[in-house]
C-alpha cells in the first residue's frame, strides 16, 4: 500500500448488511447490559473500599510506615512490565478500560483481602496437625498459597466471564483478564515483600536488593503465568456462551493454575535451577501460546469481515490491510504519510469490534441489539473510511 495508490473505498457500494443476508437471528435492544456493567462496578467498588480497610492495616502491621511507602515504590517496577506486556496482547481488540481497572483492583485489593481472610480458616481445616514452623510454613507456602490464592484471584476472573460476557470473546481475552488480576494481586503481594525486607534490613539494604531482584526483576510474570493460564482456558469456553460450560472451564482451569503456582513455591533452595530448567522454558512457552491465540484472533476477524465484504460493505483489500498484522501497519503507515493515522487506527478499532460483535451473534451471544449495534458500527466504519481516503 503507498502514500498514492489508497484502497478504493467502497462508499457507493454497500448492500445490506449480513444479518439480514444470513439470517443471523435478533432480538430488540434493552439496556440490561449497560445496567449489568454498572452494577458489576459499583459493586466492584464497594468490596475494594471494604478490602481497603483490612489490607492497608494488614501492610502497615507486617511493614511499617517507611516499608509501606518503600514497598510500594519498588512494586511499580513490576506492576509496569506485567501492565505493559497486557497491553502488548491486548493490542488487536483491547478490552474496556474500566473492565481491566475492575480486574487491577480486584487482584490488588478483594483478592488479598479474601486470601488473608481465608488462610487461617484453610490453616486450621486442612494443616498438618503437630507440625513443626518449617513443616508449617512449607505447607503455608506450597498448598495453602497455591490452592487459597489462585482461587481467590480467579473468582474475580469468574465474574468477568458470567457478569461482562460481551466483552469476554476468547482466550486471548481471558488471558488479558487472567494477567491484569495477576498484576494487581502481585503489586500488593510485592509491597508486603519489599515493606518486610527494607523493615527487617537494619540500615543494610542487600536484603532488600535480593528480594527486589528476585520478584521484581526475574520473576515480574509468575502470577500472571499462572492466572493467565486459568483465563485461557475459561476464555476458550467463553467462545461459546454457556455459564455452566464457563463453570466446568473455571474449575479445570483451576488445576493447573494451582499446579504451577505450587511448583513455583516448592523451589527453596534449587530456585535457580527451577528457574532456569522450568520456569523459562514454561514462560517462552507461554509467549508462543499467546501468540498463536493472537494468529487465531486475526483469522477470526479476517472471516468475519470477508462476510461484510461480500454482502459490498467493505473491498477484499480493506479486509485484508484490517484483518492481519502486516496489513494494519501497511494502512497505518499509508494513513501516517497523509496525516490520518489516528482516523486509520480508529477505523481498525470499529472494524475489528464490528468483527466480534458478529461473531457473539453467530455464537449465540449477545443477540439483543445486534442489529442495531451492526448497523452503528457499520456506518462509523464508513464515516472513518471516508476521512482516511479524502483527497
Amino acid at each position: 500500500m503507498t502514500s498514492n495508490a489508497p484502497w478504493p473505498p467502497p462508499a457507493s457500494r454497500p448492500g445490506p448488511p449480513p444479518s439480514a443476508v444470513w439470517n443471523v437471528p435478533v432480538q430488540p435492544p434493552h439496556q440490561s447490559d449497560t445496567a449489568g456493567l454498572r452494577a458489576l462496578l459499583l459493586s466492584g467498588a464497594v468490596l475494594v473500599l471494604a478490602g481497603l480497610a483490612l489490607v492497608v492495616p494488614f501492610l502497615l502491621s507486617s511493614t511499617g510506615s517507611g516499608g509501606l511507602a518503600i514497598g510500594f515504590v519498588l512494586s511499580l517496577v513490576p506492576l509496569v512490565i506485567v501492565l505493559g506486556t497486557v497491553a502488548i496482547v491486548d493490542r488487536w481488540e483491547p478490552e474496556p478500560k474500566r473492565l481491566l481497572a475492575f480486574g487491577l483492583a480486584w487482584g490488588a485489593v478483594v483478592a488479598v483481602a479474601t486470601t488473608t481472610l481465608a488462610q487461617p480458616v484453610f490453616m486450621a481445616a486442612f494443616a498438618p496437625s503437630g507440625a513443626g514452623r518449617d513443616a508449617t510454613r512449607e505447607f503455608l507456602a506450597t498448598v495453602e498459597a497455591p490452592f487459597v490464592e489462585e482461587l481467590s484471584k480467579g473468582i474475580g476472573l469468574l465474574v468477568l466471564f458470567l457478569a461482562a460476557r460481551k466483552y469476554f470473546d476468547g482466550p486471548v481475552d481471558g488471558v488479558v483478564y487472567g494477567m491484569t488480576i495477576a498484576a494487581g494481586f502481585a503489586f500488593t503481594e510485592n509491597i508486603l515483600y519489599f515493606g518486610r525486607a527494607f523493615a527487617e534490613s537494619q540500615g543494610s539494604p542487600a536484603g532488600l536488593v535480593v528480594v527486589f531482584m528476585l520478584r521484581g526483576i526475574l520473576s515480574p510474570f509468575a502470577h500472571a503465568m499462572f492466572t493467565g493460564t486459568l483465563g485461557a482456558i475459561v476464555g476458550f469456553a467463553a467462545r461459546r456462551w454457556n455459564a455452566g460450560l464457563g463453570l466446568v472451564a473455571f474449575l479445570v482451569g483451576l488445576v493447573p493454575a494451582m499446579l504451577l503456582h505450587h511448583l513455583w513455591n516448592s523451589a527453596g533452595s534449587s530456585f535457580f535451577l527451577v528457574y532456569a530448567a522450568v520456569q523459562v522454558p514454561l514462560f517462552c512457552a507461554a509467549i508462543g501460546g499467546v501468540y498463536l491465540l493472537r494468529r487465531a484472533d486475526a483469522r477470526l476477524t479476517h472471516r468475519r469481515l470477508s462476510e461484510y465484504a461480500r454482502a459490498g460493505w467493505f473491498t477484499p483489500l480493506e479486509v485484508d490491510m484490517l484483518a492481519t498484522p502486516r496489513g494494519r501497519s501497511a494502512g497505518l503507515r499509508w494513513a501516517a504519510s497523509r496525516g490520518r493515522a489516528s482516523a486509520m487506527r480508529q477505523f481498525i478499532r470499529v472494524a475489528t469490534e464490528l468483527a466480534y460483535t458478529r461473531q457473539r451473534a453467530v455464537s449465540g451471544r449477545d443477540l439483543a441489539g445486534y442489529l442495531v449495534a451492526e448497523q452503528e458500527l457499520l456506518r462509523e466504519a464508513g464515516r472513518l473510511r471516508d476521512v482516511v481516503v479524502a483527497p
